[in-house]
């Protein structure tokens, strides 16, 4: 078991990743005090992660993983009338 300063950790990432794919414990500090611990996610712990989960019943063939990321803009929806603040401001002078 490794323990490594934040900076450090920083500074050489990839090589603690390597020690870490390799099954050794990496004991994080910050100034001196143990905050994290890393270690290696092995394939039966993962199914407690959600990507592990969706990747364990994709392999099952109960759902299909999208294939491509999606869009994120939208196209917005052409609408004529108040806006939702006037929608709000009429529908309150109405309850009045």
């Amino acid at each position: 078991m490794s323990t490594v300063g934040i900076k450090e950790l920083k500074n050489r990432l990839t090589h603690y990743l390597r020690l870490i794919q390799n099954g050794e414990e990496v004991i994080v500090t910050d100034r001196g005090q143990p905050v994290e611990v890393i270690h290696h996610i092995t394939s039966d712990k993962l199914i407690f992660y959600r990507t592990g989960r969706l990747a364990q019943v994709a392999a099952q063939g109960k759902i299909c993983l999208p294939s491509r990321k999606l869009p994120t803009r939208f196209k917005p929806v052409p609408y004529k009338g108040p806006s939702a603040a006037q929608a709000v401001i009429q529908d309150r002078e109405r309850t009045r």
